[in-house]
């Protein structure tokens, strides 16, 4: 599938030092510019937190809350963010390849230039978020929920997105036709100008009531 939305990469330097990251944090905080990678943070996180131009690779966060961090030119590849809490924050210019983010707490988020490859998405909580020019591809978000988030430049691409809650959630121009699922939590009255391939629209019209004749010869 040939993506309609371009997406900035992070801008990150050719060669990041290696940073070591303090694991409780009790007041304002820059991180910035280097690699973190082979680590496991955890802790108390209860100051701002700012992170810029830093590549997080294999590493645990699980379980941590960061929420109203800003991350700008950021890539996270490999980790574990499972349970996070991202809520509120501010993303520009992020990448996360590969990441496991079951759970993640992304509510009320501002998500700007935005890519999550093949990430295990299970459970992500993105309602009430603001989200330009965002792309997930193949990655697996069963039972996701985007309650009422707006969405603009949104791309899903080869997604398993059964169960995902889009109540709410405006899907003019949003192609799903890619994406597996058997099952939607949609408002109907949002639906119109979402792209789907035939086999779903079928299924759209059976969850609306109709009593679909796929023999087509009346009988």
């Amino acid at each position: 599938m040939k993506s309609k939305v371009k997406i900035l990469k992070p801008k990150l330097p050719r060669y990041l030092p290696s940073l070591e990251i303090i694991n409780e944090l009790e007041e304002e905080q820059y991180i910035s510019n280097g690699l973190v990678s082979e680590c496991t943070i955890d802790g108390e996180w209860e100051g701002k937190v700012y992170i810029e131009q830093v590549h997080f690779e294999n590493v645990s966060m699980e379980g941590i809350s960061f929420n109203q961090v800003e991350l700008t030119d950021v890539v996270f590849e490999n980790c574990n963010l499972s349970n996070v809490d991202f809520s509120e924050a501010v993303f520009h210019r992020v990448e996360m390849k590969n990441c496991k983010i079951i759970g993640g707490n992304f509510s009320g988020a501002t998500l700007r230039n935005i890519l999550f490859d093949s990430c295990m998405a299970n459970y992500l909580a993105l309602g009430l978020s603001n989200c330009k020019e965002v792309r997930f591809q193949k990655c697996s978000m069963l039972h996701a929920d985007l309650y009422e988030s707006t969405l603009k430049k949104v791309e899903l691409q080869e997604c398993d997105i059964n169960e995902v809650n889009l109540t709410g959630v405006e899907l003019q121009g949003m192609d799903l036709s890619s994406c597996a699922f058997e099952k939607l939590v949609i408002s109907f009255d949002k639906l119109e100008g979402c792209i789907v391939s035939s086999e779903q629209a079928i299924g759209f019209a059976r969850a609306l009531g109709l009593v679909v004749n796929e023999t087509g010869n009346g009988e």
